[in-house]
């Protein structure tokens, strides 16, 4: 068997196809080669118990400990019985239930004194930890078979646990290694010789076996070392080609005329501008300058102004005879970004109509919604040129639409953006455009290096003069309902104050709400004491509000399945502030501007990730007054979900936050759907915590590409990269 066919060996030709199945399907493992890349999460050692206080809430867990009791209860007037097996570490305790059927076998193996693995999922009951039904494997068995069994399957002092799931507990993950673990001595090196026994990395068949059967702990340390290299290095080879490559293109130098359209609008700017906004439009403008394409992520504090950055690196564009693209994800935020542009610009944005400055152009906004007629004259601005600045949705990126001269395309909030979609709208251009990638999620600096790596980052972290502070605080609406009430009194005082208030729920309110959801990719998380009701709903929260704690105010509603026209005019009367309380999904999230509105409620708020969080609290605040984010949730005071919530109402700092998201939540879930290619290739490293390695990766990466751009002399490389990066994750890394 060759090197490399031995790690794309099928899982169902070692294991058979009922172990392969659930690997498939629960793990995402298919070959020895995933098999072999499924590290162990931590080890325990034989001789020691687990640490119980500590277990995480609602998650998957394996345990070693020891039985100090077990005992049959009967119930249902002596119809039903239950096993309760109490497990002890020396310091804390574990109740464990077991019902019905499923009692004899644990009755007669788990005796006090004990001691065992247990896999399960810790929930809490009466206030105590348990594992309900969990799996086991002896430990210290008196039969002499499975006492041979138990040790046969974890040679060694270290035992594995292995991160596993309901259907296949993380012993027998570890029996299916010990079936692959041969293969391991196949593995393709990716590492240039050179880099390898220049910083000493043990041999990569040699680290896979210490990760999976170390004897000691300095064999995991070893072996972890080298698995990390391996997963930062291919990464940032796959990022380095990408910009290399980008340096090759095409691309005309925009340079603003002295005296044009860009001087003149800041001319007109009430106000100066930022130290942060200066420095970032200065290394725009030297990008722009450059005769080949910019690839810059402008990431900033929410209310920091990237929108008036991005619009003077369009406006620079414009005078330098080339046009301007803004792609935003929704209608919304289009007709948003287009209103407050507009404004911004004033005579300027009406170049060639009456009234219109000479300087000025014509801005334009084009979404799939439109009318004919306007739909029409859109199409013609742009491919005559009279239009400089175009806004819109993906409807910019159809057939139809054709450019004079397309210079710069914008791209807001990048990661709604599939790969195809973005390189649609740059091919309308005569030469490769220049991009400008927006984001309004502050990102880390690793994250920033392994998911945005392949653009040059510049940052708004200073937020403008007049900004109001934000007052953040959770109310726990199922411990103590006053709160909730008070929550409303709040709202009602802000309105008698001249101020309006949102109120935020995670859902529509009617059938269509779960898929529309899944399309989405708002994956929320889990509910955390076992409550399955839906999450609450626009419609219905609106008409509870209108009944009761806030009737008689001016109560409006905004979400993503309304008519288009309808949407519009719901924002442009809440803006006017002849709207008290916009009840809404996350619409609102990104870019919507009324300085007036002064307070949120964000309902059942644990259903949302932190950095989403962060972002519907940036709607208020906006103005002179002091903003108020209050948090309701029916979240169990001592879970994960309340801790996240805390987390957010203690700090309005954005990279902190994100920082704090990485750290409570799996690194897949924070960089998202989108990010497939980085999510399935981290498995040793992570990014909030390994920057040292991921910087130092990218530095000999950049050396191996500028040297042998293809990899010619590097065919190991070569091949790990297209086995670690697919065709579906390539393309999601070229973002350039």
């Amino acid at each position: 068997m060759d090197r490399v066919s031995a790690f794309d060996e099928p899982l169902k030709k070692l294991l058979g196809g009922a172990t392969a199945k659930v690997m498939a399907e629960h793990l995402d493992l298919h070959t020895v080669g995933d098999l072999l890349h499924h590290y162990p999460r931590r080890y325990e050692e034989r001789g020691k118990l687990t640490a119980l206080a500590d277990l995480p809430l609602d998650e998957h867990v394996t345990v070693v400990a020891q039985v100090a009791d077990a005992r049959i209860m009967m119930f249902n007037n002596g119809r039903g019985k239950r096993l309760e097996v109490t497990l002890t570490d020396g310091s804390g305790r574990l109740q464990l239930v077991f019902f019905g059927h499923g009692v004899h076998k644990p009755h007669k193996e788990l005796l006090p004194g004990r001691r065992a693995m247990f896999a399960g999922k810790v929930s809490v009951f009466n206030r105590k930890m348990q594992l309900a039904h969990p799996t086991y494997q002896l430990l210290d068995a008196t039969d002499a078979d499975e006492a041979t069994e138990a040790v046969d399957a974890f040679a060694g002092r270290l035992l594995p646990i292995y991160p596993a799931c309901k259907q296949l507990d993380s012993w027998r993950i570890a029996k299916a290694v010990d079936t692959v673990l041969p293969s391991a001595r196949e593995a393709v090196d990716p590492l240039p010789s050179s880099l390898r026994e220049g910083r000493g990395f043990t041999p990569l068949p040699e680290a896979l076996l210490k990760i999976h059967r170390p004897q000691t702990k300095a064999d995991i340390a070893d072996a972890r070392d080298r698995l990390k290299w391996d997963e930062a290095f291919v990464l940032q080879v796959a990022l380095a080609r990408r910009r290399y490559a980008d340096t090759q293109l095409p691309a005309v130098a925009r340079i603003p005329a002295h005296g044009g359209l860009l001087d003149t609008f800041d001319a007109k700017l009430p106000f100066t501008l930022t130290e942060g906004q200066e420095k970032v439009s200065k290394e725009i403008f030297d990008d722009l300058a450059t005769e080949h394409p910019m690839h810059r992520l402008l990431q900033g504090e929410v209310g920091s102004g990237k929108t008036l950055v991005a619009l003077r690196a369009m406006l620079a564009v414009v005078d330098a005879g080339g046009q301007a693209a803004m792609l935003a994800p929704t209608e919304v935020l289009a007709q948003q970004h287009h209103r407050s542009i507009t404004e911004m610009m004033g005579e300027l944005a009406e170049g060639g109509m009456l009234g219109g400055s000479d300087l000025g152009t014509k801005v334009v906004l084009l979404t799939g919604s439109m009318g004919m007629a306007a739909r029409r004259q859109a199409l013609l601005d742009l491919v005559t040129g009279e239009a400089g600045i175009v806004i819109g949705t993906h409807a910019l990126i159809e057939d139809k639409v054709q450019f004079h001269d397309l210079g710069l395309v914008v791209v807001d909030e990048q990661h709604r953006f599939g790969v195809e979609q973005r390189d649609a709208l740059r091919s309308k251009g005569k030469q490769p455009p220049h991009l400008l990638v927006m984001t309004a999620t502050p990102i880390p600096r690793t994250v920033a290096m392994t998911v945005f790596g392949d653009l040059e980052t510049s940052v708004l972290d200073q937020l403008p003069a007049g900004r109001s502070p934000i007052a953040s605080h959770v109310v726990p609406a199922k411990d103590k309902p006053h709160f909730l009430t008070r929550a409303w009194e709040r709202v009602r005082e802000e309105v008698e104050n001249g101020h309006q208030a949102y109120v935020v729920c995670p859902r529509i309110g009617d059938d269509a709400d779960d898929e529309t959801e899944k399309k989405k990719g708002k994956k929320q998380p889990p509910e955390d004491d076992g409550d399955k009701r839906p999450p609450l709903a626009v419609l219905e929260i609106a008409e509870q509000l209108t009944k009761g704690a806030l009737a008689g105010l001016r109560i409006a509603v905004l979400h993503g399945r309304m008519n288009p026209d309808d949407k519009d005019d719901v924002m442009r009367r809440f803006a006017a502030g002849q709207v008290d309380v916009l009840v809404a999904t996350t619409v609102i999230e990104v870019g919507v501007n009324v300085p007036n509105a002064t307070a949120m409620v964000i309902m059942d708020a644990d259903r949302f990730g932190v950095s989403q969080l962060h972002q519907l609290r940036g709607r208020v605040g906006r103005g002179s007054a002091a903003g108020l984010c209050l948090l309701v949730s029916e979240a169990h005071e001592a879970s994960p979900a309340r801790a996240r919530l805390s987390s957010v109402a203690a700090t309005l700092d954005g990279f902190e936050l994100s920082r704090i998201d990485l750290e409570q939540r799996r690194e897949g879930d924070v960089l998202g759907q989108a990010q497939s290619g980085v999510r399935s290739s981290l498995r040793m490293l992570t990014v909030i915590d390994d920057e040292e390695v991921i910087a130092a990766a990218r530095e000999e990466a950049v050396a191996v590409v500028v040297a042998d751009p293809e990899l010619t002399h590097l065919p190991e490389l070569r091949t790990a990269l297209d086995a670690l990066l697919d065709k579906e994750r390539e393309e999601y890394l070229d973002k350039g």
